[in-house]
């Protein structure tokens, strides 16, 4: 069984199954709703229900409180309808957004690779090729009910046959632990995609820069060979800081491309390199070494932030410092459950 939901302001109607979430089917139909953790716990995808009866689902208390679930609310990605629905929700109209249909994908594990001690890359040879924007993020389905992770994907859309997947191993983590321990090239996976609106806003014709710490550095990489495969011409900088020289990856790759593309220029930052070890580029970190090369100045660019959250933190603090403000300023969307109930921000609440 499944009913018809009316979303406005758009005025569009979808399908969606019983036991479908209406986030799920909005996202399938190409149409963005904004969300984040997907687990019921931010309320980012909090939406009214104007006609209709819903399911509340795994929607947090905080998150979606009582008074709330009486006005007619409910979060997208726990709600099912219990009837046809007319709903209202806050959809951007971004002009650089594709509004690509997420749709599934049987992958096969083509190669596999050590980057660094901590992290793999991943290569998955798709049943078809996967349409998505430079930025995007894919949800993996792992084996033995460890569920779907959320993993950004380091390769340009120009390679969407085969997808590369550069992985983190968690200390404790079941899915990455997994991915590192026991993943195996042959291995079959169902790939759910492309997620999220972090892409480069192309449109603004600025000068970019990318800051990105550990494996943060997948969308960048993908969004920088996007740029320059399309002969971007505005000025790109990318800010890349890990701990010590053996966790920095790509290193050779980005000096290589900062060779062939004058309007391309990479930095990369060690905050934890011994000193008196042979490494002669920037040491400290990523924020404090893009305020150098920027001389503190960030005005007139668009910045985009991809790292752990003590680094995401440090970096919006330091481009609001250098006069770049919110409007300006972007980063990665997804969290997980665990990120969801931390506190951000109290600055940047929007992001």
């Amino acid at each position: 069984m499944s009913y018809d939901v009316t979303i406005e302001p758009i005025g569009r109607t979808i399908e969606v199954e019983e036991d479908q979430t209406i986030l799920d089917a909005a996202l399938r139909a190409g149409i963005y709703l904004p969300h984040a953790c997907t687990h019921g716990l931010c309320a980012t995808c909090k939406i009214d229900v104007l006609e209709g009866e819903v399911e509340h689902g795994a929607a947090s208390s905080f998150a979606l409180m009582d008074f709330e679930r009486e006005e007619g609310k409910t979060l997208a990605c726990c709600a099912t309808p219990e009837s046809d629905l007319v709903i209202e929700a806050e959809i951007e109209d971004d002009p650089d957004a594709l509004n690509l249909p997420v749709e599934d994908y049987r992958a096969t594990v083509s190669r596999i690779e050590s980057l660094t001690p901590t992290i793999k890359a991943v290569w998955l040879r798709l049943d078809r090729p996967l349409t998505f924007q430079a930025g995007q993020y894919v949800n993996l389905e792992l084996p033995e009910d460890i569920g779907s992770r959320p993993f950004s994907i380091a390769s340009p859309p120009g390679e969407s046959d085969e997808i590369e997947l550069n992985i983190r191993l968690v200390p404790g983590g079941q899915g990455t632990g997994y991915v590192h321990n026991r993943l195996a090239v042959g291995d079959q996976l169902h790939v759910t995609g492309p997620y999220g609106r972090f892409f480069v806003k192309k449109s603004a014709d600025k000068p970019v820069i990318f800051m990105a710490g550990g494996s943060g550095l997948s969308s960048p990489r993908s969004m920088i060979l996007d740029l320059l495969a399309e002969d971007f011409d505005r000025p790109i900088v990318l800010v890349y800081g890990q701990r010590n020289r053996e966790e920095l990856y790509y290193h050779e790759e980005f000096r290589q491309l900062a060779e062939e593309h004058p309007n391309f220029r990479y930095v990369a930052a060690l905050s934890g390199e011994p000193e008196d070890s042979e490494w002669s580029g920037e040491r400290g970190y990523v924020h404090e070494v893009a305020k150098e090369v920027m001389e503190n100045d960030f005005r007139g660019h668009k910045a985009y932030l991809c790292g752990p959250p003590l680094m995401i933190e440090s970096c919006i603090a330091a481009l609001m410092q250098g006069r770049l403000f919110e409007k300006d300023i972007y980063t990665e969307k997804f969290i997980s459950a665990a990120d969801a109930q931390q506190v951000r921000s109290p600055l940047f609440r929007s992001i």
